[in-house]
């Protein structure tokens, strides 16, 4: 059997006259590539439609070249407590545009370095929680209704029903304020509602006549699961990681303004849990507060208002919604 396709666009005319060959044939990657760059394009255009969507990517695009410049904008000397040389608990002035804190360090430097660590431990600990919750679902949906289905369909219920909150301190407390911690803490803890989504996407494709006709021929179940059901199913996983990001940065905040995060790591979080301790508030030093909870929210915002555009661009049935 021949291992190329026409290129149903470059031969419309498919045969002449004279019955030739159409001049330009494609291989089945060089199609499925192509495939692949039209649907991109064709998301992408209906992501820029969306209005809210482009605004929460330029607002995760500004805070992520702030997180990379980090290093170039901000002097390890202007965030060292003993090096700090400003006055202590200053308002926001043209020198110090956000005020200082009680180390007579700019709070915006600290908002500057701390956006590296808050970013990072929110992308590295979604991707931990998408792998688990993407294996889990992807298991249980592909062999639904057997032990296996059983077994995990327990474990993601019990991850589901348990305050998220408690474990995570639990564990927190037990492995120690380090940043590897807290970014394995807040995986372990994320990955349920991921394993849930999956797992129905799953349910609905394996039922889909292309993947009787794989098993039929001979395919093994690691050959379609990862050939057949989760190209199917990316989209959702997709979707789904970019809401995980927000729930990932409010986790990391949570767990250090109880004092379980990295203490030697600036994150917003920590300057919150910080200022929360030196009375930040009760003293009227609402600059040193205010600030990091502002990007926080800033941040989860972007992110939210992105995931909701990619799982409507990604599941039809919300696009007929509107």
């Amino acid at each position: 059997m021949s291992n190329e396709i026409s290129d149903p666009t470059a031969a419309s005319g498919a045969a002449d006259n004279e019955g030739r060959r159409p001049e330009r044939l494609l291989s089945r990657r060089q199609l499925t590539a192509r495939r692949r760059r039209d649907s991109f394009t064709r998301n992408w255009g209906m992501f820029k439609a969306n209005k809210q969507a482009m605004v929460g990517l330029g607002i995760l695009v500004f805070f992520t070249v702030v997180a990379f410049l980090s290093p170039l904008l901000v002097s390890a000397d202007a965030i060292d407590p003993a090096a700090a040389s400003g006055p202590p608990n200053s308002p926001p002035s043209a020198n110090y545009w956000l005020g200082t804190d009680s180390f007579g360090r700019s709070v915006l430097s600290l908002l500057i370095v701390g956006s590296r660590v808050s970013l990072l431990v929110g992308v590295t600990a979604t991707i931990g929680a998408v792998l688990i919750g993407a294996t889990v679902g992807l298991v249980s949906g592909y062999y639904g209704g057997t032990r296996i289905d059983t077994v995990l369909g327990t474990l993601t219920d019990w991850f589901l029903v348990i305050p998220w909150l408690v474990l995570a301190i639990v564990m927190a407390a037990i492995l120690g304020p380090t940043l590897f911690n807290v970014i394995l803490v807040i995986a372990v803890t994320s990955w349920a509602m991921t394993a849930r989504i999956v797992r129905a996407q799953t349910l609905s494709v394996r039922r889909r006549p292309f993947i009787e006709r794989a098993r039929a021929l001979g395919a093994s179940d690691w050959s379609i699961i990862t050939h057949h059901v989760l190209p199917n199913v990316f989209p959702v996983i997709f979707a789904q990681a970019v809401l995980t990001v927000a729930v990932a940065i409010l986790s990391e905040t949570t767990l250090a303004i109880l004092g379980l995060g990295d203490p030697t790591a600036i994150s917003w979080g920590r300057i919150i849990e910080e200022a929360f301790n030196a009375g930040s508030m009760a003293n009227g030093y609402w600059w040193w507060m205010i600030p990091p909870g502002i990007a926080i929210i800033c941040v989860t915002l972007a992110v939210t208002m992105c995931g909701y555009a990619l799982e409507e661009i990604f599941n039809p049935k919300l696009r007929r919604r509107h």
